[in-house]
This record gives structure tokens, sequence and C-alpha cells, in this order.
């Protein structure tokens, strides 16, 4: 992966129109970091012997769990694949790995270089598809002992009746959510505005965690607001391919479609267009960074998930004292956003999903324990 580093950046930005400088300086780092990761755990699973009343030996074995059916989404299925095969294959399975039907080309190539360095034939299978018909066909099959699967809530739930129709085979679920980035009116204002901006705006706003509402104290809201604004309006949007450009287009014209939606409904509904919420252009599926102000709880788009480059500026909050530990959310980032190294437990509470994937954590998913009891006849030591 780190010798094709710059091919697997291409065809990730080519695919799915993310800025290359984002896929070559952060994505294929980081999905190469991943595999690395796992690949030291490999000789590092192990079981153990534990004590019983009686005498009896016990050993407890952790056993991979079989074969793992897998499907990644669209929005970053380079990082999907690296936290779902590495996990898998470090524990001793065979994968069957789905890929979105919107961008297969970069899981199909990364999985052409690990059998070019030697995975055997057969551990690692690669199917592009629909969700209707192959990643159903994969969810039922009574042959698949394991399914992780990261995408919409709405998809989750129909997977988890599926595996429950056929083998009852174990789920783990990376889902959708409504992420809210929280402004105390202590901060760095500025600081706060370019996080915030980042945390939203990254990956075309295409993503699971993306911080989609921004909760601002009083007393700093209107000067976050305007910051925003300014911020939004400097963000450059354009072709991929090029030096500078921060924003590329979003996956295709139905997601453009759904999105310009959200904008109207908005709109509709009262909140305050502050800046953006039109498409870019006539060609291509570019829309202009958009931030809304003055929006009420009850309001769409403060309870759906837009997956846009679409801020929400909101009034809340009185103290942050307990709230790393208060809030029921499976990643708290303080004076930061979007932190993935491979170590670090990810995963949503509540209907973002059950489980978790990177770090030790994500072994768990893929291994079976089984407890192998023996009579003792005579132990020294009782």
């Amino acid at each position: 992966m780190e010798r094709h580093a710059d091919e697997i950046a291409a065809l990730e930005s080519w695919d799915g129109g993310k800025p290359l400088e984002q896929t070559a300086r952060a994505e294929v780092p980081m999905a190469t970091r991943c595999m690395r990761y796992y690949a030291g755990w490999a000789d590092k699973i192990h079981g153990l012997v534990v004590p019983a009343d009686g005498p009896h030996h016990v050993q407890v074995l952790h056993e991979p769990i079989g074969v793992a059916g897998q499907i990644v989404p669209w929005n970053f299925p380079l990082l999907m694949f690296a936290w779902k095969v590495g996990p898998a294959l470090a524990c001793g399975n065979a994968v069957v790995l789905k890929t979105a039907e919107q961008m297969p080309l970069s899981a199909l190539y990364v999985a052409s270089l690990l059998h070019e360095a030697g995975l055997p034939d057969g551990v690692l299978n690669v199917v592009p598809g629909f969700g209707p018909t192959a990643g159903a066909a994969l969810s039922s099959h009574m042959g698949v002992d394991k399914l992780a699967f990261t995408g919409s809530t709405g998809t989750g739930k129909i997977i988890l009746e599926l595996s429950a129709r056929s083998n009852l085979k174990p789920v783990t679920l990376e889902l959708g959510g409504k992420s809210p980035f929280i402004v105390m009116d202590d901060a760095d204002v500025d600081q706060a505005v370019e996080l915030a901006h980042r945390a939203l705006f990254f990956n075309q706003g295409q993503c699971c965690c993306a911080a989609s509402r921004t909760f601002v104290q009083e007393r700093v809201y209107d000067e976050f607001v305007e910051k925003s604004k300014a911020r939004a309006e400097r963000r450059v949007v354009g072709d991929p391919f090029k030096k500078g450009v921060e924003q590329g287009p979003q996956i295709d014209g139905q997601q453009l479609k759904k999105i310009l939606g959200y904008v109207k409904s908005g709109v509709d509904g009262g909140a305050t267009l502050v800046t953006g919420g039109d498409r870019v252009g006539s060609r291509g599926f570019y829309i202009q960074p958009t931030v809304f102000a003055d929006v009420q709880d009850e309001m769409k788009i403060a309870q759906e998930e837009i997956f846009g480059p679409i801020q929400i500026l909101k009034f809340s909050l009185d103290t942050a004292n307990t709230l790393a530990r208060a809030l029921r959310v499976g990643s708290v980032w303080v004076n930061c956003y979007d932190v993935f190294d491979a170590a670090i437990p990810f995963g949503g509470y509540k209907m973002s999903g059950i489980g978790r994937e990177k770090g030790a954590y994500s072994l768990r998913n893929y291994l079976q324990t089984k407890a192998v009891v023996t009579p003792l006849k005579d132990p020294a030591w009782l």
C-alpha cells in the first residue's frame, strides 16, 4: 500500500470526487497505518488459563469466528476497508466484502495488492454490487458467520432483520448520526470556527460523524455566525485534482438533489440562510458551502442527517464541566475533531450503531470464545 500510495489516492479521488490532497495526505496514510496496526496483532491474540473450583484445568480459547461478511459505504471506502478487513484477517477469518456500487475501485485495487503480497486465494473476496441484491444475499447467507456494516441507520435495521431471519449471525453496525459541535463562551472563537468548519465540511460533509449541528453559547453566538459565514465563503470548491481545492463534488446527482431538498426545508422552516444554499455552476455535482443560523430543534435540518456541506448553528448550553462524561456518544473530541488513530475505538451510542471499530475492541467482533474444561487427577496444589 505504501509503494502504491499515489495510485490508491488517485483512484479514491477519481471514483468519488474527493480532493486529491485529502486522499493523499490523510486517507491513504490512515488506511495503511490501520492495516499495519492489525498486522501487529496477528501473533498476539491468545487465550487464557483460568482457575476453577475443584480439580479442573480450564482453557479459554479465542478462535476465528469463520466467514465474515462486510459491507462498506461509498463515503470512505478505503478507510472502511482497512477498519474491517484488518481485524478480521488478524483474527484468522475469511472475508467477503461488498463495496458500494458508487465507489468500488480502491477496495478492488488494494485487495489485489494484498493477494500480490501473498494472501491465499479465497481468504479475501471483494464483491461490488447493489444493496438489495449483493448486500441482502450476504446478510442472509447461511454460510456467513458474522456481519459488519457501515452505512445508514435504516439499512442497518434491515441487516439486523436479515441476520435474525437466517442464522442469527452476530452483527456490528457503524451507522449515521447528527453529531453536535459544542462551543462554550470561553473558547477561542477563531479556533472554534476553524475546527467547526473542518468538522462539518470535510469530505463534502459526507461523513457519519460530521459535526452537522453547532451549539454556540449566546454570548459569542453572533460573532461565531459572522466568522463561520466568512470561512464558508472562503472555502475553495472545484476540480478535486487541482492544488488548493478543499471541496469536490458530491458523490452523485441523487445526493446533490437530497442536499438541496434539505436547504429548501431549512428556508421554508424559518431558519436563516446565512450563506450558500445553491449548486456551483451547471456541470458536476458541486454545491456551495452553506451555513444556517437560528435553527430550532423541531426543524428537519436539525434532526436528520444531511450528509452534505450544510452547517447548522444553534444557541445552547450553560456549562461544560461534565460534558465529556454526561454525553451519550461514542467519541468526544475536546478542542479537536476527527482524530482517527488506528488504536482509538470508534462507534456510536443509541441508533448510531452496535459495537466498535478500530483498536483492540474491534478484535472482539471477529473472535469466538470457547471454554475447554479437563478434569485433573491428583493435582499437586489441591
